[in-house]
Parts: structure tokens; sequence; C-alpha cells
């Protein structure tokens, strides 16, 4: 178990992270910390793994299944309000979604492995970039040196507010739905204000879009068919009363509960926009951005999870999940060979909500998040 100093220095850890966020695909500082935090407790480190990525590996020495636990690097674009001496010291960004305590409970578990090692096999300690984007894991994965790291076991865990403080939600199958950003860009011809019939706006597309691509999916209960469509941005033009617009954008985020049904809603929703842009004379252009995958727990990775939790007498329910936000850990079950789970771990009813400006992770869990990775790894691997 952690002693009271190392449950000390990690929240210090954990606060001096908080002080200094980067934002996804810039996390160069905070890998640099992780690596200097981790010192020479792993046998192996591998750095600037997809970005910024840090895996430390901790090897028996013997034969046995390879059992990863990922957390990640990166913070958002958000400002910080808040009064904690830790607050974010920089202007308009902010670990508001607890990355930063997700980190120190993955070095906390790099404390226990470096003072008792597994009976067998190896753990992976990943410390993935640009998880609030949807590319880091992907850039993981596709690094050649990940196939040194592939694991027969992920496992991951998120805090969450809602769920009471130290307790958990979890349940087999999928608990983060399927999302990707789709940005539109529209083109046609300026023109006088006074004269718009020589030119071509975009302003009546823009004003169908709005609407029609919103009704492509309007939410409801997560199941199979859970579709949702998003407007998140919309512009045209200039900020001029003598210029009739050429261009607008619009950016909406689609989202499913499976991956399958995704390629339908990209197709309905591309569809959509190129009959506006033709009905209208517009030329078109569709990019995607923050594409996530659903994150789907295997049932096998999911009961490993609840024996852990059951052995240390965490209370868990399966809560409301699946959950309608986005997160890529999924990827990583999802590959041949590895089977993979996330457990959300409760940050308390009353708890800011993720992403809020004024959120802050518990430090009351990093010690119950570094406890029951150690119990995972030690339950597959055997402890000597």
């Amino acid at each position: 178990m952690l002693s009271n100093a190392d449950i000390i220095e990690l929240t210090a850890f954990r606060r001096d992270l908080h002080r200094h966020p980067e934002l996804s695909g810039q996390e160069g500082e905070t890998a640099a910390r992780v690596v200097q935090a981790l010192g020479s407790a792993p046998d192996a480190m591998v750095t600037g793994l997809g970005g910024h990525g840090v895996a430390a590996v901790f090897d028996s020495g013997v034969a046995g299944p390879c059992v990863l636990f990922r957390c990640e690097l990166d913070a958002l674009p958000i400002h910080e309000v808040s009064d904690a001496p830790h607050r974010s010291t920089v202007d308009g960004k902010g670990h508001l979604c607890g990355h930063d305590g997700h980190m120190a409970i993955m070095l906390g578990l790099a404390r226990l492995l470096s003072r008792k090692r597994p009976a067998s096999g190896r753990v992976i300690l990943i410390f993935q970039p640009a998880e609030e984007d949807g590319s880091g894991a992907a850039a993981v994965i596709a690094e050649p040196r990940y196939a040194d790291l592939r694991p027969d076991w992920a496992f991951s865990l998120h805090n969450w507010p809602g769920c009471k403080l130290g307790e958990c939600w979890l349940a087999e199958g999928a608990v983060n739905c399927a999302s990707v950003g789709m940005k539109i860009t529209l083109e046609g011809k300026t023109s006088h204000a006074a004269q718009p019939e020589f030119g071509v706006s975009p302003g009546l597309a823009l004003a169908q879009l709005i609407p029609g691509l919103a009704a492509l999916g309007s939410g409801g209960a997560l199941g199979p068919d859970y579709r949702l469509a998003t407007v998140t941005h919309a512009v045209m033009g200039e900020p001029s009363f003598g210029v009739s617009p050429a261009r607008a954008q619009i950016w909406v985020t689609l989202r499913t509960m499976l991956d399958a049904p995704m390629a339908a809603l990209r197709d309905q929703a591309e569809a959509l926009v190129a009959d506006q842009a033709v009905a209208h004379g517009l030329a078109l252009t569709i990019s995607y951005h923050d594409d996530f995958s659903a994150s789907v727990n295997d049932p096998e990775a999911t009961l490993r999870m609840a024996a852990a939790l059951d052995a240390l007498g965490i209370a868990h329910t399966r809560g409301p999940l699946p959950e309608s936000a986005s997160e890529d850990f999924g990827r990583f079950g999802a590959e041949p060979g590895t089977k993979g789970a996330m457990v959300f771990l409760g940050a308390g009813r009353a708890h800011a909500a993720l992403h809020n400006p004024d959120y802050d992770f518990p430090d009351d869990l990093i010690p119950i998040g570094t406890k029951l990775f150690d119990a995972i790894a030690r339950d597959i691997l055997g402890s000597p």
C-alpha cells in the first residue's frame, strides 16, 4: 500500500501538474515531469510515443501476460475559475478533466510496482497524449514501438462527478459513445450588400443546415440506435454591413452508441450538406476532427476489474452506464488480442462536473485508484 509520505508526495505532484496544464499534442513539459518522477523505477522507458506519450515497463523476468494501464497527459482550453493555491498558472488552460489526478494514480502504481514486481509477465504504464481531441490512443497504437508493448489486458479509469466519492460505476459492453467532429465549409461569391443578386451567398444554405443537421439525431435513450447531431459552431461572412457574404462554416458533432452506425450517420450528414451546396451553387469542403471510436468493455476484463473492486471492498454498480461522452481508451481494447475495460471512479455526487471552470480533481482518489490498479495487476500476474 502507499504510505502516508507517498500520498503527500503524489498529492503535491498532482497539484504541481495542475498549475502547468498543456493542451493536446503540446504536452512536452508534462511528459518531462512524468519521466523525472518515474526516475529509475521502471525496467525500461519509452518516450515520444504517439507524440509526447511515455511508457514505463515493469518486467518480472518471468514469462507471462502483459497488462497495460493507461492515463492521459493533456488538459483543456478552458480558463480555470478557482481560489485554490494550485490553480492553473496558464491563462485559458486548465486541468479540468482530472488527468492530473490520473497521472498521480499511475505514478502511485509505479511506486508499488518498483517495490514489488509481479510474479510473472509485464506491467506497462502508458501516459497517453491527446485524449481530449481523440487522436492520442490511435497515434500511440500506430507507433512501430507499440508492437513491443502490445498488451493482453488493458485497463483505465476516469474520475466521475455524480458518482459517490470513492465508489465506482462499472459495466461490460459499451460505456462511452463514438463521436466525430464534422467541419463543413461552403464557398460562394461576395457582392455589394446593395446588390446581393450579383453574388452567391451561403446564407440560405446555412439557415437550412443548422436545423437539418440537428434533425439527423436527437439523442434519447442510450442504446444501439442512439444518434445525436449537435451543431457546435456556425459563422458566415465578415462583420460588415456592406458585403454580402461568400463563405460560411458549420461545425457539428455526430454521436452514436456504437461504431457501426457512425458510418451511416456520416453518410446522411454528407448527403444533406451536398444537396444544399448544389441547390445554392456553393463549393463544399468537409473535414473530420476529434474522431473517437466507442469504448466497449470486454466481459472478461470487466470481471477482472469487478473482482479487484470486491476484494478491496470498493462498492460498485453499473450506475447510468453507458455515458454519452466519448473517450479514446476503447481503441486499446479494440486491438486484436487485447481485452480492455474502463471504470468510472466517483468524484462525489455534488462535485463540479468535468470541464466546468471550477472543477478540480479530488486528491482522496489517488490512493483508491492506485490500490485498484495494483490489485488488478497482481490478480492477473500474481504476487511473489
